[in-house]
């Protein structure tokens, strides 16, 4: 069943930007393709692990990208999905330079704040593409910085969160949203980011670690009062409608995410 519900949310067409765009972020399946013959895929797939065996990221990223074009019906889209997905994270959170990022000069007076601030990103997503251990930066100092303009989609009957960069596809991950049709549809903005939430419920405030707080590690909270973007102390859960209204994620999900998306990063949540 998870495999073919992944199918269907990696063959959709996502858009974003407006509420005229909803339906284009509506999971839905094309007209099957035609089967075609993979003979050459199984040594596409042996020349991408080979690039990425050897940390040349870009040309396994575009082999697996070729590979999911060329046989958009082989019977490893799934496989073949992910192992793009997670180079395309690697390549971010990596020190090199892509076509959406710049080599950035650490000038008198700069900060990560203020470096973040100028670019639109954020401090953890700068940090992790140079490996910094912490917010103390150099005169001089080269580092990589992330132009991009990320945006995020959940589909409900799907249960996926699509990540996008620049209007391209990032990553699809597996998320729970409301029981009852309970998580509100339309075009939002992320407006807090919080490490290790606290939980305000029934008048209580459940502090982080208590094991009542059922927001895991990370809070992307969305201009709608009271719903968000989490983690969980329940991972069984996600694929299913099961929340009070959030997009519920697995923690090391939701960690990832929060290390990419600024405030102000459009969310799309259709039906």
């Amino acid at each position: 069943m998870r495999k073919k519900v992944l199918v269907i949310a990696l063959l959709c067409i996502f858009g974003a930007g407006s509420l005229c765009a909803w339906n284009t972020f509506r999971a839905r399946a094309p007209a099957p393709a035609a089967a075609q013959p993979a003979d050459g895929l199984p040594d596409m797939l042996k020349e991408a692990a080979l690039y990425e065996s050897r940390n040349d990221l870009i040309k396994a990223r575009d082999t697996y990208q070729s590979a999911l074009e060329k046989y958009p019906a082989s019977k490893d889209i799934v496989k073949i999905q992910e192992s793009l997905d997670d180079l395309n994270i690697k390549i971010l959170f990596s020190p090199v330079i892509t076509p959406d990022s710049v080599q950035y000069e650490v000038r008198k007076g700069d900060s990560l704040t203020k470096i973040s601030k100028n670019y639109n990103t954020t401090i953890d997503l700068i940090a992790r593409s140079n490996n910094l251990k912490d917010q103390k930066i150099a005169l001089g100092e080269k580092l990589k910085v992330s132009g991009s303009k990320f945006s995020v989609g959940v589909s409900k009957s799907q249960n996926t969160l699509t990540l996008k960069s620049d209007g391209r596809i990032l990553k699809i991950y597996r998320v729970s949203t409301g029981k009852d049709n309970s998580t509100p549809v339309g075009v939002f903005k992320i407006t807090t980011r919080i490490v290790d939430p606290s939980w305000y419920v029934n008048n209580r405030v459940i502090p982080a670690g208590n094991p009542e707080n059922i927001l895991g590690s990370r809070w992307l909270g969305i201009s709608i009062k009271g719903y968000g973007i989490h983690g969980t102390t329940e991972p069984e859960s996600i694929g299913k409608q099961a929340t009070a209204g959030c997009v519920r994620m697995r923690n090391t999900d939701v960690e990832e995410l929060f290390t990419i998306v600024p405030i102000g990063t459009e969310v799309v949540i259709v039906d």
